[in-house]
């Protein structure tokens, strides 16, 4: 039985590339991104590769009307809901607009709250269904704003596994490093200006391709490379202080 999935945040970046993953494994896929136009070359990109039914839902999240239509799509029912969509912040919390920083923190949490509340009763009701919350490591260590939301979404999805995975619904943080995507340049940070090592970046189809195996075999999280899942395990055991300072590198 055909599958569908829902991503957010699927213009670009690991969005995109779920959506791509996911129609190629024969499912589905609703995009969900602002712009319209990107969303429609995404759409085409995937029909060149698949034979899966492509639904565009342009909408911008942090709207009341916007986000009601996204979850009314959900309560109808999906098999998988990827929670991507975000943006980042400077590191300087006292220099950012604090409008920024709210639209930052509900994109991140409320958002992401609201639209799986939205999807676990069909899914709950059906007895299966995944929801992928893209995450990131900073989630684990001190890293601004950025990191806080990022622990949210990680804390809350080891509870949800624990709960709803005995019902068929898991629910699963993939937290990268990292990423070439288009992330760094909505910084406003070109290619090579990041400040990170090259050894440090990671391929999005490989991060997403991780995240779906965790995914299927139901963990609760999900650090791609192993690289990352020893700089997690570090940091757990060093000072505050030594992690900010080592997080605080790169953008």
């Amino acid at each position: 039985m055909t599958r569908t999935a829902l991503i957010t945040g699927a213009s670009s970046g690991l969005g995109a590339e779920f959506a791509r993953q996911l129609a190629v494994r024969g499912a589905d896929v609703v995009l969900v991104a602002r712009d319209r136009e990107a969303l429609a070359a995404v759409a085409d990109g995937i029909r060149a590769v698949s034979r899966s039914r492509v639904e565009m839902l342009p909408a911008d999240l942090l709207d009341d009307d916007d986000r009601a239509a996204v979850e009314a799509r959900l309560a109808v029912g999906v098999d998988v809901l990827v929670n991507n969509a975000g943006f980042g912040l400077d590191l300087a919390f006292e220099k950012n607009d604090i409008a920024d920083e709210v639209r930052h923190l509900r994109l991140h949490v409320e958002v992401a709250m609201r639209l799986t509340h939205a999807a676990l009763p069909a899914m709950l009701d059906r007895g299966g269904g995944r929801i992928i919350n893209v995450a990131s490591v900073a989630g684990f260590v001190p890293r601004g704003t950025y990191g806080a939301v990022k622990g949210w979404l990680i804390s809350f999805s080891r509870w949800a596994n624990v709960v709803y995975g005995p019902r068929g619904v898991t629910v699963t943080a993939v937290c990268p490093g990292f990423v070439h995507t288009n992330f760094h340049e909505r910084l406003g940070l070109p290619p090579g200006q990041e400040g990170v090592p090259n050894r440090m970046w990671l391929d999005a189809g490989t991060v997403v391709r991780e995240g779906l195996r965790d995914a299927a075999r139901g963990r609760s999280v999900s650090i791609p490379s192993l690289r990352y899942k020893a700089i997690v395990a570090v940091s757990r055991l060093l000072p505050d202080g030594v992690v900010v300072r080592a997080a605080s590198r790169g953008r």
